[in-house]
């Protein structure tokens, strides 16, 4: 019964992000769009060398996503910190770590599924293969979720901080560096020919670790922020 009150919360926290995200589409739209637009110009100034473009594919499309889920994060915690809804649900008998995990989850799904998404189309413009767009995906689908994760950790700690953007950047980037590795790194091991299973591994060890530590840790920053 208590599983399902949770999960009930959760639910509804989503509904609630997705509603509000509805009304502002342009919020949602914009990292979209960045991504779009930083990925593309990459082909437009190289120019049509194939094998260089397949070659920078895999980094290419992962800093653009990289970036793209950055824009957003500022706003995780901001607008409910704003209103007061933020110190509503510290105080309320829900576990503050779960309602994080559902703003965590809401992000990536307003913000990082469709990065997940549009990234095939993207990847076709540097010339990858169908088993590439493929991997590329997958390793989307593993690391998105974890900056999410991580991200909500910056955006709690830099909470109510003039110039919070600039720091945030400075606070998480490190800490999405790993993700960036194994990311672009499981697309060029399988074209090298040497398997990607170690890095999806370790992108999904990263998820699971995230999704454990990531709500504590947002939990503590944010009750610092709200004191």
């Amino acid at each position: 019964m208590k599983k399902l009150s949770m999960m009930s919360v959760m639910m509804a926290v989503l509904r609630r992000e997705v509603s509000v995200a509805m009304r502002q589409k342009g919020e949602v739209l914009t990292p979209l769009m960045f991504f779009i637009v930083i990925a593309s110009l990459f082909p437009l100034g190289i120019g049509p060398e194939s094998a260089l473009l397949q070659r920078m594919a895999p980094g290419v499309l992962w800093v653009s996503a990289l970036l793209a889920a950055m824009l957003s994060l500022q706003r995780l915690f901001a607008t409910d910190y704003a209103d007061g809804s933020l110190e509503q649900m510290a105080l309320s008998s829900t576990p503050l770590g779960l309602l994080v995990l559902a703003k965590a989850l809401s992000h990536f799904l307003l913000s990082g599924l469709p990065l997940v998404l549009m990234a095939p189309v993207l990847g076709l413009q540097f010339g990858l293969d169908s088993r590439a767009l493929g991997l590329l995906m997958l390793t989307l689908l593993l690391g998105t979720p974890t900056l999410s994760l991580i991200g909500s950790i910056g955006a709690a700690l830099t909470l109510g901080v003039r110039g919070a953007g600039v720091l945030l950047s400075l606070l998480i980037l490190p800490l999405y560096i790993p993700v960036l590795i194994f990311g672009a790194g499981a697309v060029e091991s399988d074209a090298a020919g040497m398997g990607a299973g170690g890095h999806l591994s370790l992108l999904a060890a990263m998820l699971v670790l995230s999704a454990f530590f990531a709500p504590i840790a947002t939990t503590t920053a944010l009750r610092i922020s709200l004191e």
